[in-house]
């Protein structure tokens, strides 16, 4: 895909999940949940997920945030619903590499999620990318109520 056409596809699809974000409901049985907040631009979320054995029964998010940061959770969810635990963690260190640049993804691998990918031409833009990850991410590792800020 031409640097353009992936451009354009990370423009619509990013409008497309702020105006519609996937998953935005508080989930009352979520079973782990976190707190994500970046002060420096006013993003805050809460990611909601309900674990079954090993597997991300379902995953929701509630908050608000720049058009970034809530496509970016609403992206998440969608790819996340239904992975086991090995699976989830993959694909978040997938998503964080080919944010951050630490290390060359296929994008391929990841699907939908590489639109994401767009953000890397937007540095200061990547917090808000990355916030609703490290949430999710905490809320899995931690279990209950875990507070996450990035600045």
């Amino acid at each position: 895909m031409s640097s353009a056409d992936l451009r354009d596809l990370y423009q619509q699809v990013i409008m497309d999940h702020n105006k519609k974000p996937r998953n935005f409901i508080d989930m009352a049985d979520a079973n782990h949940l976190a707190h994500g907040n970046n002060p420096l631009c006013g993003d805050a979320l809460v990611v909601y997920v309900k674990l079954d054995g090993d597997v991300i029964q379902d995953l929701s998010f509630q908050g608000s945030g720049c058009a970034i940061s809530m496509a970016s959770a609403s992206l998440m969810t969608e790819a996340l619903k239904g992975k086991t635990l090995a699976e989830a963690e993959v694909i978040y260190q997938q998503v964080h590499d080919q944010l951050t640049g630490e290390s060359e993804v296929d994008a391929a691998d990841l699907g939908k999620l590489e639109v994401l990918g767009g953000v890397k031409e937007f540095p200061a833009r990547v917090k808000c990318a990355t916030l609703s990850w490290h949430t999710m991410h905490s809320a899995l590792e931690n279990g209950t109520d875990t507070e996450v800020t990035t600045e």
